[in-house]
């Protein structure tokens, strides 16, 4: 990356929890200032950052929401008022509501596309016309999109439609050595994913992929990180599903 090594700046949305902060924590890990972007969790957020710093990283907390488009073009600005730029960014905020199309309800259609479709699009394009040069960004989708399984319409279609921005956006970025991917998770043991299901539903979708277990937050992080890091630079325009082999 064109900034120095000791001062490469990743925002990741989302990450007062769940995935998003198994992301913060690794590509702090990795040697990343972190600014944990979060919607109204504010306590989680500082409290990842005190870990953050704690382990020796550095940690920023910062309070946006995604679908906003002027809170995101602040938060951007805020990042390099104290660091000088940002050169990766991880889309990970979003929701996921689920019914049948049939019995899908304008709200539950509407908050999905505003903070998974339209947030993860402004966070891209704010990240397009500021992002330093040999920059990283990193969509998530969903293993839903290849699974396509009743009751996710809605959810799948703002996941879709993020992988089919994410390869516009790699041509698009042409010449300035940025590179654009998806992590499309599958099942994962996040309050996200389990809140509300039956035990049984859970261990049932713990053994329909080949490896026979849930996903757990790190292991969408360390793809996330390979990604972002220097052995994933020749990897652009792909969608890479962790899913241990569901689909």
């Amino acid at each position: 990356m064109s900034s120095s090594e000791q001062n490469r700046v990743a925002i990741v949305t989302g990450a007062s929890r769940g995935i998003g902060a198994a992301i913060a924590e690794r590509l702090a890990r990795d040697g990343f200032t972190t600014v944990i972007n979060y919607a109204g969790r504010a306590a989680e957020a500082e409290a990842l950052a005190a870990k953050i710093e704690a382990a020796g990283g550095h940690a920023l907390t910062h309070r946006a929401d995604v679908s906003d488009p002027a809170a995101v073009a602040r938060m951007f600005a805020a990042a390099e008022a104290a660091f000088g730029g940002v050169d990766v960014v991880v889309n990970n905020a979003g929701i996921m509501r689920l019914a049948p199309i049939a019995e899908a309800e304008d709200a539950l259609v509407d908050s999905q596309l505003a903070i998974n479709l339209k947030g993860s699009l402004n966070m891209m394009r704010e990240a397009a016309r500021r992002l330093r040069e040999g920059g990283r960004i990193v969509n998530l989708s969903s293993s839903v999109v290849g699974l396509t399984p009743p009751g996710y319409g809605p959810y799948a279609a703002t996941k879709a439609a993020v992988e089919a921005l994410t390869h516009v956006l790699a041509k698009e970025l042409r010449g300035r050595r940025i590179t654009v991917n998806a992590v499309a998770p599958g099942p994962t043991a996040t309050a996200l994913f389990l809140d509300g299901k039956p035990q049984a539903v859970i261990d049932q979708l713990a053994k329909a992929a080949p490896l026979e277990r849930l996903g757990q937050p790190e292991d969408i992080a360390a793809a996330v990180a390979f990604l972002a890091g220097p052995d994933g630079a020749w990897v652009n325009g792909q969608v890479l599903r962790a899913n241990g082999g569901i689909v």
